[in-house]
């Protein structure tokens, strides 16, 4: 049978010789193998994104860069000049760059991993989150974790969103569609989540979102036994949302029922989806993360509205 952990927990017999770590020691061992896995997808992603984010005449700081020759001396910013041996001008914002919302779901059923995947979701979806953060931060976009951070155009943006994640674990916020109040109308909502709710309750969060004048692109993730049933013989299932189980004679012939009803349930997200103009990617477990990031760069470039990672 199919068992579930956490994602953000290191598994028993992980960590220095197997031992139970404190419990800043394990945030500190998540932290950096979400942040190194994280950065690793990104680089396998070529850049699809036509970032606006750049020097420019808006109101926020971008970046100090060295005074040139020629440019006038009250742009200096003496405070940063005075320690180094050159001078340096303190450039802002250009005002058209795009703000970009993630959102990962922390829900019980985003633990399940069966034996043929790679991650369990939420690992996935985690890694997901970080790097298509440090993507959309090198395109010149700003990122910001919902409901966890304002918008953020940091370098260390991998670190600023793993940190969040974890705090926002610990808080116990466990919900695939998030408060939006603070949201400004065409910021672009990602929602990182396996969805499993009724259509019904899916179409009210949804239809919410696109009334509040966002953008929005679903990412459906899916552990590859949810999505083949590969279960025969007498099965207990344990739910991981409630203490509810449930034990099957022979779960070979309820197959094909499942299968159905899975696909059905995917295919009336997406058509949820499609119908407010938002985008939608499925991405299964037991394939390579960088998958999901190339579809959602294509998504975020404007060269698709659907996509299958």
């Amino acid at each position: 049978m199919a068992t579930a952990f956490s994602p953000l927990t290191p598994p028993l017999g992980q960590g220095p010789s197997g031992a139970l770590l404190s419990e800043a020691a394990q945030l500190s061992e998540v932290l950096a193998h979400l942040s190194l896995e994280a950065r690793q997808v990104a680089s396998q992603v070529a850049l699809g994104i036509h970032g606006r984010r750049r020097a420019g005449t808006g109101e926020e700081f971008w970046e100090f860069r060295p005074f040139r020759d020629g440019e006038s001396a009250a742009r200096i910013d003496w405070r940063r000049s005075a320690r180094d041996d050159r001078l340096y001008v303190r450039e802002r914002e250009w005002e058209s760059a795009s703000t970009h919302w993630l959102s990962l779901d922390l829900s019980p059923s985003m633990r399940f991993r069966s034996k043929v995947a790679k991650a369990a979701k939420l690992h996935r979806g985690a890694v997901l989150t970080l790097a298509l953060g440090d993507v959309l931060v090198h395109a010149g976009e700003r990122v910001g974790l919902a409901g966890q951070t304002p918008p953020l155009a940091s370098r260390a943006i991998i670190l600023r969103l793993a940190d969040a994640l974890l705090r926002q674990e610990k808080q116990g916020a466990t919900t695939a569609f998030p408060d939006t109040r603070l949201m400004r109308e065409r910021d672009h909502l990602i929602l990182i989540s396996d969805f499993i709710a009724p259509l019904e309750e899916l179409a009210e969060n949804i239809a919410r979102i696109a009334h509040r004048g966002l953008k929005a692109t679903l990412v459906l993730l899916r552990d590859p036994a949810e999505e083949t049933f590969p279960f025969t013989g007498e099965v207990e299932f344990e739910s991981l949302e409630s203490d509810a189980r449930w034990r099957v004679g022979e779960a070979r012939d309820m197959a094909q029922r499942y299968r159905e009803r899975i696909v059905a349930h995917g295919e009336g997200l997406r058509d949820l989806a499609l119908r407010h103009g938002f985008g939608f990617i499925r991405h299964i477990t037991d394939q390579s993360p960088a998958n999901a990031l190339l579809a959602l760069a294509a998504r975020l470039s404007g060269q698709h509205h659907e996509a299958r990672a």
